[in-house]
Formats: C-alpha cells, sequence, structure tokens
C-alpha cells in the first residue's frame, strides 16, 4: 500500500494497535469511524495517521476529522493531473499529514482546494507551486508574534503572522492541491538571534526551496537564501519512520527528523564520543548541540549516543556547544567545527563548581555564491503581481472593525474607547466576532466582558470565538467576590494558561463534579493535585511537536504529556475557583492558599507548606559603560536541574526587576552574559553560582570587552540630496555634520526590513539621545498599498522616509564603498560627520540596530 515495504506496513499496524489501546478512554470518539464503509486505502491512510498520531490529537478531536480529511485529499489525489504521479512514499508522508507544525488543527483543505484549484488545475507542478505562494502572498505578510502557531484559516482571517506560521499555511496550501510540501527550520542562526522557517515543495522528482507568502521569479530563490549558507542545521519533522534519501538525525519511534542543511550550506560530518571519568563510552547518553541565541544556549538537535557512545550530525563550519549528561553525570565542550571531525565530551557526577568561564562562539563564515537568477523582465513582473497582491489583502483588512467603528460601539456600550479599540484591533479579522460579543454581553454585565478579553494574550482574540468567551464569562463570574480583581481576573477568569488553544472548560469542568467535591478542592487544593495525579497518566513521548492538549481533552482521554497535565490542573483549579497559575519563571503549577503561591508539584517532594527552599538573585551591572542588559537580547539565567541548564522564563522583563531581586528555588545557576559583534562572533561569559535557602546571591552581570576599532568603509557623494515622501528635498551632507546619520534602503514589505524597523523602534530611546538623522529610504517599486508611513510613529524622533525614483541614490551610494556590498534589503550604513561610511549591512541580519548604537557611540 502507497509504495511501502511489508516491514512498514507491519510496523504501522503494531502502532495504531497501541495508539488505540493508549486512546481506550476515547475509543468511541475517536475509532467508531472504522465501523463505517471504508475502502482499503482509507482504512490504510486513517491507520497511518493514528499511528504516528501526537497525544494531544487525540485528546483534542474526533474520528470524523480524521475520515473527512482523508476523504479530501485523496479525492483531490484523483483530481489533479499529477496525483497518480506522486510516489506513494512521497504522498504518505507530505501530503497526507492533516498537521504541519504545532498549530491548532482544523478543517484547511476544503477552504483551500475551493480558492485554488481553478486557478492551478491547468499549470505544471512548478508553475502551480509559485501559483500558489502568490495567492498566499495574497492572504498574509510577515509580523512578529509569539511562539504559539495560529492554524492556516486564522492566518488567512489576520492577514499577517510570523515566518512559522506563513510556512504553515504554504504547506497546508500545497498539500490541499495534492503537491508533497515540508516546512524546513533552521532551529536557531548562530550568526544572529532569532530563527526562520521557509518551504520545500516537491514536483517533477525534485524539492525546491521557496520564502512561504514571499513569492520570487522563480523557485530556489528567497532572501533567506544568504543566511540559510551560514546555518549549522536545517531540519524538518516528518510524521512517521520515513525511510526516505536525506540524512536521518532522529529515528524516533513516532516521528523522523531529517537534516536538510546539504541543500543550503557548506558542511561536514562530525562525531561526538561521550566517555566517563574512566575513559569508557556511555551509551545512552544525550547529547544537546547548542548555538548561542537570544542571550542563551539553545539546542538545535538531541541525539543518543550508540553502544560506542557516540553520536554523528552534518553541520556548518561554526561553533557548538556540546553537552551531554545520563542521569546524574554531565559534562560540555564548546568546540569549532572546522577544527575535525572527531570531539569528546566528559561525564561526571560533580556539580557545576562556582566561577566564571569566558569564550567566543565564531558562526560559519558570510558567503557571497551563485545563487538562482531571474531576467530583469521576470523581476519586473513579479514586483507588479506584488503589488497586486498587496492591494488584495489591503482591501480585506479594510474591512476588518475600523477605529471610529470600535469608538462608536464603546460610546454605545459607555466603555473607554482606547481599551476598545486596542482588543478590537488584536482581533483583526475576527473582529467583528469580538464586538459581537462586547454587544450581547456588556449589557448583561457591564465592563466584566472587557477585562475577560484584556486578560488574554494579544494573539488570542484573532482565534477566540463567542461561546469559548461566554464560557469563561458566565461561569467565572458567580466567583468573582471571593477575591481582589487583581487575583479574580489573571488567575480564575483567564482561559489562557501557556499556549495552548483556548477552549471552554469550565461549564464542563464545574458539571464533571459535585458540589461537595468542587468543596474541598476549594478548601484543600492538595486534595485536587492528588486527584490529577492519580487520574492523569503522563505520557511525555508521543509527540512530535512541542504543544499543548486543551484541558477538556486531557480530561478525557485521561493521559497527557506533562505541560498539557499542568495546564489541565490550573484550568480545573480556576474552573473550582482557586486562583492557579505556572509560575512565569520555569513554568511549575501552582496554586494560591492563604495569600500565598504553593507548589502543585506532582514530581518532586515538597515540605507541608507546599514551598521549596528559595532565595533571592541579585545583579548588579559592573560598568555604566556596558550595553543596556536585556533578557532573551544579551543576558539570561538558568538552572541547572537533571543535567542540563534550563533557562528561566523573564520574557520582557526590565532589568530594574534583576536588580531588586528574583526569588529562585535553591539550587545551582549559571548567568550567560555575551555580546554580539558585527561580523555575528560572540563573546560569551558564564557565571556559575549558588543560591541558597534564605540567602542573596548577589551576581556582578559583566560584559566582556569589544575591539570599539572603527573602519571606514567609503565616502559618501558630496550634493547627496534626497526627496522626502513629502516631496522635499534634503541634503544628508548638511544634516550629519554635528552628529553623523543613518542611511538605510529598505523594502517594507519584507521581512529583513521588517526587522531592523522593529529594532529602530525597540531602541528609540538610545538613537534619540544620539541625535542624529536616520533616513529610510524605499524603492518607487518598492512601495506598495500596504505600506503607510503614518503607522510607523513609534520610530526615533530624526526619522524621515524618501523615496529613490530610479536606485540612482543606492547607485551612487554603493558606488562610494571600496568593496562591493550585494544589493539585498535592508542596505545600511552609519555615517560619521565627515560623511565617511563607518557602517555598512547588507540583508538579512537581526541586531542591526544594536550595532548602529555602538559604531555612532563610537
Amino acid at each position: 500500500m502507497f509504495d511501502l515495504d511489508d516491514k512498514y506496513v507491519e510496523n504501522i499496524e503494531q502502532k495504531f494497535n497501541l495508539k488505540r489501546s493508549i486512546a481506550k478512554e476515547r475509543e468511541k470518539e475517536l475509532f467508531s469511524i472504522f465501523n463505517e464503509d471504508l475502502t482499503e486505502e482509507e482504512k490504510f491512510a486513517l491507520k497511518f495517521l493514528f499511528a504516528y498520531m501526537p497525544l494531544n490529537d487525540m485528546a483534542d478531536n474526533n474520528g470524523e476529522f480524521f475520515l473527512n480529511h482523508v476523504r479530501k485529499i485523496l479525492s483531490i489525489r484523483d483530481k489533479m493531473p499529477w496525483g497518480k504521479k506522486i510516489p506513494g512514499n512521497s504522498f504518505i508522508h507530505f501530503v497526507l499529514p492533516y498537521r504541519i507544525n504545532n498549530e491548532n488543527i482544523e478543517n484547511f483543505v476544503d477552504v483551500i482546494f475551493d480558492e485554488l484549484y481553478t486557478r492551478i488545475k491547468d499549470l505544471s507542478m512548478y508553475d502551480a507551486i509559485a501559483e500558489i505562494n502568490h495567492w498566499c502572498h495574497e492572504k498574509a505578510t510577515y509580523i512578529g508574534s509569539d511562539i504559539r502557531t495560529i492554524s492556516p484559516l486564522t492566518l488567512m482571517r489576520t492577514a499577517i503572522g510570523r515566518c512559522g506560521e506563513q510556512s504553515t499555511l504554504l504547506v497546508a496550501a500545497l498539500r490541499s492541491l495534492c503537491i508533497p510540501a515540508r516546512q524546513c527550520y533552521t532551529p536557531r542562526w548562530a550568526h544572529c538571534d532569532s530563527n526562520h522557517a521557509w518551504v520545500e515543495a516537491w514536483a517533477e522528482d525534485n524539492w525546491y526551496f521557496l520564502g512561504a507568502c514571499e513569492p520570487e521569479p522563480k523557485l530556489n530563490m528567497g532572501w533567506f537564501s544568504g543566511p540559510a549558507r551560514r546555518a549549522m542545521l536545517v531540519n524538518t519533522r516528518v510524521a512517521g519512520n520515513y525511510p526516505g534519501p536525506e540524512e536521518i538525525t532522529l529515528a524516533h519511534e513516532w516521528f523522523t527528523e531529517i537534516n536538510l542543511l546539504d541543500n543550503y550550506a557548506p558542511n561536514k560530518t562530525i562525531t561526538v564520543k561521550v566517555v566517563d571519568e574512566e575513559e569508557k563510552p556511555v551509551q545512552g547518553a544525550t547529547v544537546n548541540f547548542e548555538l548561542y541565541n537570544t542571550g542563551q544556549f539553545y539546542p538545535i538537535l538531541k541525539l543518543t549516543t550508540d553502544s560506542k557512545g557516540e553520536a554523528s550530525v552534518t553541520t556548518g563550519y561554526g561553533d557548538i556547544m556540546l553537552h551531554a549528561y545520563k542521569g546524574n553525570n554531565w559534562g560540555f565542550n564548546k568546540i569549532s567545527v572546522k577544527d575535525g571531525e572527531s570531539f569528546e565530551v566528559l561525564l561526571s557526577n560533580k556539580l557545576p563548581e562556582d566561577g566564571v568561564l569566558e569564550f567566543k562562539m565564531v558562526p560559519p563564515p558570510e558567503r557571497h555564491e551563485a545563487e538562482t537568477q531571474a531576467t530583469e523582465e521576470e523581476r519586473k513582473n513579479n514586483d507588479l503581481r506584488l503589488k497586486e497582491e498587496d492591494r488584495i489583502r489591503t482591501a480585506f483588512e479594510n474591512t476588518f472593525v475600523s477605529e471610529a467603528e470600535a469608538k462608536e460601539l464603546a460610546a454605545e456600550l459607555k466603555l473607554s474607547e482606547d481599551r476598545v479599540w486596542k482588543v478590537l484591533k488584536n482581533a483583526k479579522g475576527n473582529s467583528h466576532e469580538i464586538a459581537e460579543f462586547l454587544k450581547e454581553e456588556t449589557k448583561k454585565f457591564g465592563e466584566w466582558p472587557l477585562k475577560l478579553l484584556e486578560s488574554l494574550k494579544e494573539k488570542d482574540p484573532t482565534d477566540t470565538f463567542r461561546p469559548v468567551l461566554k464560557d469563561h464569562l458566565i461561569h467565572s463570574l458567580p466567583l468573582k467576590d471571593d477575591y481582589s480583581e487583581e487575583i479574580f481576573i489573571p488567575y480564575i477568569m483567564c482561559p489562557r494558561v501557556n499556549y495552548e488553544m483556548l477552549g471552554a472548560y469550565k461549564e464542563f469542568f464545574q458539571g464533571n463534579f459535585t458540589a461537595k467535591e468542587i468543596k474541598s478542592f476549594k478548601s484543600n487544593p492538595s486534595l485536587l493535585v492528588k486527584w490529577v495525579k492519580t487520574n492523569i497518566e503522563v505520557l511525555n513521548d508521543c509527540n512530535y511537536y512541542i504543544g499543548y492538549a486543551a484541558p477538556k481533552g486531557s480530561f478525557e482521554l485521561k493521559k497527557a504529556d506533562t505541560p498539557s497535565r499542568h495546564i489541565l490542573f490550573v484550568a480545573m483549579a480556576r474552573s473550582f475557583g482557586i486562583p492557579s497559575r505556572l509560575e512565569p519563571s520555569d513554568k511549575r503549577p501552582q496554586y494560591l492558599e492563604n495569600g500565598q503561591w504553593k507548589d502543585a508539584d506532582f514530581e518532586r517532594v515538597v515540605d507541608e507548606t507546599g514551598h521549596r527552599p528559595a532565595g533571592t538573585i541579585k545583579l548588579k551591572l559592573d560598568s555604566a559603560e556596558a550595553q543596556k542588559p536585556e533578557y532573551y537580547g544579551n543576558f539570561s539565567i538558568a538552572r541547572f536541574e537533571d543535567g542540563v541548564f534550563k533557562t528561566l522564563d523573564y520574557y520582557e522583563k526590565e532589568f530594574s526587576l534583576f536588580e531588586k531581586g528574583i526569588e529562585v528555588i535553591e539550587g545551582k545557576y549559571r548567568l550567560t552574559s555575551a555580546v554580539r559583534l558585527t561580523d555575528g562572533t560572540v563573546l560569551v561569559r558564564f557565571t556559575f553560582f549558588t543560591v541558597k535557602e534564605n540567602e542573596n546571591s548577589t551576581i556582578e552581570l559583566t560584559y566582556l570587552e569589544e575591539n570599539n576599532e572603527i573602519n571606514i568603509y567609503g565616502q559618501l557623494p558630496e550634493n547627496y540630496e534626497l526627496i522626502a515622501m513629502d516631496g522635499r528635498k534634503e541634503d544628508i551632507n548638511e544634516n550629519l555634520k554635528e552628529k553623523g546619520a543613518v542611511v538605510a534602503f529598505i523594502d517594507p514589505d519584507r521581512e529583513p526590513t521588517k526587522h531592523i524597523l522593529r529594532e529602530l523602534k525597540e531602541l528609540a530611546n538610545e538613537f534619540n539621545s544620539w541625535g542624529g538623522k536616520i533616513y529610510l529610504i524605499i524603492a518607487e517599486d518598492k512601495l506598495t498599498s500596504s505600506f503607510n508611513p503614518n503607522s510607523y510613529k513609534e520610530l526615533p524622533l530624526n526619522t524621515s522616509f524618501a523615496v529613490d525614483k530610479a536606485y540612482a541614490k543606492l547607485d551612487s551610494f554603493t558606488k562610494a564603498l571600496n568593496s562591493d556590498i550585494p544589493r539585498k534589503y535592508p542596505l545600511v550604513f552609519a555615517l560619521d560627520n565627515s560623511g565617511a561610511i563607518t557602517y555598512k549591512s547588507a540583508g538579512y541580519k537581526l541586531g542591526i540596530a544594536s550595532d548602529l548604537i555602538k559604531t555612532l557611540k563610537a
């Protein structure tokens, strides 16, 4: 079946039976579909999906959903001219799956197929791939957001999303037209912060890459192709025991992880050997391959050593931190891949010793190699299409509730205009649904519906609907008099626990327990901890993505992974009127009792008060001249647990919090501080220290000094005039004599430019203190209907937008350089007060604004 060998087919049958036994609590809801009249293909396809299905999907969905998906995909295969040409192995692994990443799953196939079929049915597969991406660009463009991945249909409704969501939409669209597709990730960049996701699609025996929702004139083109040549890993996860030709980095029981780096970057295969203190190989040790990124060391890959104590991987020519552990034994070793093929990590059971370690992390070198080229006519035609697609998307966005309509609604409901507009603005394409919720419920409950909406994360209003909101409003308000609003709103009424898909659960949980049981839980929350521990079995190895089941699904399945069990506990506690949360820094479940947060600890033993021994960490910046400390920017704190350092989550917390002191449980900790140089190299400082119960640990936050020598890359031409967007002429030479200037040529609708614009906003105060001018120049053909300069009011004060009508300004600027620079937007330059070019950057890179500040100050 589907060209799979007998052993694989047998394996699928065994895993299907295992999953069926795991999901026995939902036997009827999930497996009654097999009593229907199924073809052999339908039955096998369903068994494949169930065999490798994440536990969370069995908790949150019914069998009808999966049967409908299978039938639709098989019917589309029969309808498309290339359907029967796709090898069965590719079809079942890269077309059939309903899930792409960790998005909320829903029936996207019908919607997308109906929109696209007539548009691509007469095209070749190659041209169909490109056309589908143009359709995706009509639907969505880039914006950074939190880690919860919205579904393809939600992205279509909101019109903006991060790269992981854009690529999820494109893969879903391609599969909906029976084109094999997969989402590709570089888990973390080595040369700058963050990561990136794009798509590979199969046509006529070849895989092609493309930027999701970012159509280029041809396939195998993308702004990220340059950065990808500096990647240390490009991978994708495939449901099933995929036997494809690519390098397999992880052959897991439920999924296969394949390494696609060879398609993008120079690489080599290295072997890591893990040994104990007697130099004997350690089998079964976990090896984390870690990169410095966002102020911490992030594992881009985890491998297990074989009988020789070895693990091998193909990676790029940069530095890696190897961190190995097994049981109570652990060890680490920073390596440079270019230095050899074999490396060693020594394991010891000694706890980390207090002290300091300083070193460099060097990324793979920047490379300028030949790329797929398009003719001038192809580029021009593509740019015209992009403009039209921007117009289509902008027209759709204009159907969202406007600020004027929001204020009108607020006046009608006697609510704050600013607060109502903020909620509806965040809801985007779902704003009319949220407005109806406010209309219906404000008359009954006053300001409480608005307070409920304000308790959600920014992204939540885009895919949360009235039944869910009503459940949490109506079944929480009877409990409001038990606590102050500061406790009631975030820890009882709010449905958001972590990053799970929001659902209705309060009425459900309140109806599944007697009033007597609920009263006992509320008077003694430890009884609820015991109930969850007794009744919910933890299965941590059945999900092949980082996701979270909905509380109701975990309850019905009676099984959950650890994060989902924690979410279930918090949801049940809130439903019963017990204030509950996940502790912000390390996500352990807690409940409020007698005014104190207590751990609902399922794994570890705590004392009878529910508290763990704790102390305080205070950070002291060692120099007023040091760079501005930013958590997840240039420093982080990690606790040593189970052989690894686990980063505490203090996202968006100001440094003043750490100066005042943060309470943490006692143990061994590591402070990571780092300075990223303009070439991507990182100067790292580890400070290892111990936190003891009821003691303060004051730790110096020290940044290693970098070489501030200024390079001169060229000289600004004389009489360099720009035409501002309001028509005024400005001569840069006249305006840089005191402070210098920043000149950037941008493409505002592309992700790389959106990053630099965001960074300029975030560092606006620093640029304002500098006081020089910032010129953002847009090539005339890059101006689209979606660009509105008035929407960038948070940029530094001395920022001006200008237009380069025929690239004359860009051409004369690049000619002034002493060396070539690729024409990749954004092209960013810093000028001193004599017009000397002291900084240059081309294309995608995070941290450009920070680099500019350093250069301008120097």
